[in-house]
């Protein structure tokens, strides 16, 4: 949903500061992260060592292409790792979360606690 969709969704619950503050609160969400894919990678991520990328594909349900186009963005947020190998003469492509990803995902994790928690509080 749009941010001003959301706002207008909540505008007329809001005294003018808490809609303020919570219009506010939307353009910092880490948007490298908030892209459903994206998150779905980190996600994978945090809590597995590290996946290959058949393993991310497999999960997310997704194409070769989709997964390479999100991946090698969150790689060049210094957010993932990416280490490419060969295993038996095939080729093998292997992510991590790096700290710095780590870091930002639980940044955007307590961005959108606080967010719900600002919604059941209205």
């Amino acid at each position: 949903m749009a941010r001003t969709a959301i706002a207008r969704s909540i505008k007329p619950n809001k005294t003018a500061p808490e809609q303020r503050s919570l219009e506010n609160a939307l353009p910092n969400l880490d948007r490298v992260i908030h892209e459903r894919m994206r998150l779905g990678i980190v996600s994978a991520l945090a809590v597995n060592d590290s996946l290959t990328f058949n393993e991310l594909k497999k999960l997310l349900r997704t194409t070769d292409g989709n997964l390479s186009v999100h991946a090698r963005r969150l790689e060049e947020a210094k957010y993932v790792d990416c280490t490419k190998s060969f295993q038996d003469r095939m080729p093998r492509t292997e992510y991590r979360l790096t700290p710095a990803g780590r870091k930002a995902f639980e940044r955007y994790l307590n961005h959108m606690e606080a967010l719900i928690s600002a919604m059941r509080d209205r």
